[in-house]
């Protein structure tokens, strides 16, 4: 193999500099040319592809967010335009391509590999919603960011002695909502993998009032419902005053973790070993501190889960 190519995909996570950097210094040790590919799919079909050297990716593994750029492309879910990519590729002698994203930045990667493409897959999301990998890159920056926030709120509620509703990223996983949640001491957390009704979040809020608890901080993640809905919804029942902060996307951004950059740089550099060893449609991933790879079939076909036992733990020590 003389020519590989990088991208990222979908939504950027801190940590995704840090895999784009390994995979092009771990490629040119083994005297392999790489090129990036700028605003992902989009960019794969329009052809806006430059040649990476190692001075390209220095000073880039503390950044947050991709120095590739990232887009989302309907075009590229077609046949003529996952074509049109692999032609792209094609007329500048690359012979294999490093797809960093999620679970839609995967598919795409799985269409190139059945056109007879290869590519492999690195885990680059906050939400930890990946199967085949114990974490996502990104996901343990996005909680500090999130923590750091739970605990500048829980002062003011505090002081104010109210309660706070902290809305978090998580449309269908609920690990940043359960982590941040378990690390910041909330009362309660929401996540879309738990049926929790407004009665039973009204009945802790009373438990605690009668106990003489003056606030409390309440999780929920996206996927759920906003916020201020889940707000409106917790009026309605206890006539309760609360206030509500939306983290939103600052979530996304900052210095990658410490383990972020090290997990990403381990994943970059399987990834490489993968595309000198012949092998394609394979997503790694990182199990019990080990780095694992597994089919994009295999993967598909593994449900997110999360840890209950934390969840439990969460309620047991929010009494």
């Amino acid at each position: 193999m003389k020519a590989i190519s990088v991208l990222t995909s979908g939504g950027d996570s801190p940590g995704m500099n840090a895999a784009i950097r390994a995979v092009v210094r771990k490629a040119i040790y083994h005297n392999i040319n790489v090129y990036g590919i700028y605003q992902g799919y989009a960019g794969l079909i329009s052809g806006n592809i430059k040649k990476l050297e190692l001075g390209s990716v220095g000073d880039i593994i503390h950044r947050g967010g991709t120095m590739l750029y990232t887009a989302r492309c309907e075009e590229f879910k077609t046949l003529e335009g996952q074509k049109k990519g692999i032609e792209q590729l094609k007329e500048r002698g690359i012979e294999g391509l490093v797809v960093i994203g999620g679970d839609g930045s995967y598919k795409g990667a799985q269409k190139l590999t059945e056109h007879g493409f290869p590519c492999i897959g690195l885990p680059g999301t906050i939400d930890n919603d990946i199967a085949g990998t114990d974490y996502t890159i990104g996901f343990n920056t996005a909680l500090h960011t999130v923590l750091d926030s739970i605990d500048k709120i829980r002062d003011t509620a505090t002081s104010h002695e109210r309660t706070f509703i902290i809305e978090v990223m998580g449309r269908h996983a609920g690990d940043i909502a359960l982590w941040a949640g378990l690390a910041g001491g909330a009362e309660t957390i929401i996540i879309p993998e738990i049926d929790t009704t407004i009665d039973d979040v009204a009945n802790r809020i009373r438990q605690g009032q009668e106990r003489g608890k003056k606030h409390t901080i309440i999780i929920v993640a996206e996927g759920v419902c906003s916020g201020m809905e889940f707000a409106k919804q917790l009026k309605e029942k206890t006539n309760l005053d609360t206030r509500v902060s939306v983290l939103g996307h600052i979530q996304r951004g900052g210095s990658p973790t410490a383990f972020d950059r090290v997990l990403a740089s381990r994943l970059a550099g399987r990834a490489v070993e993968l595309l000198i060893e012949g092998k394609a449609g394979r997503a790694v991933g990182m199990e019990k501190s080990e780095i694992v790879d597994y089919s994009f079939d295999e993967v598909f076909s593994m449900p997110h889960k999360i840890d209950e036992s934390m969840y439990r733990l969460s309620k047991e020590l929010s009494i």
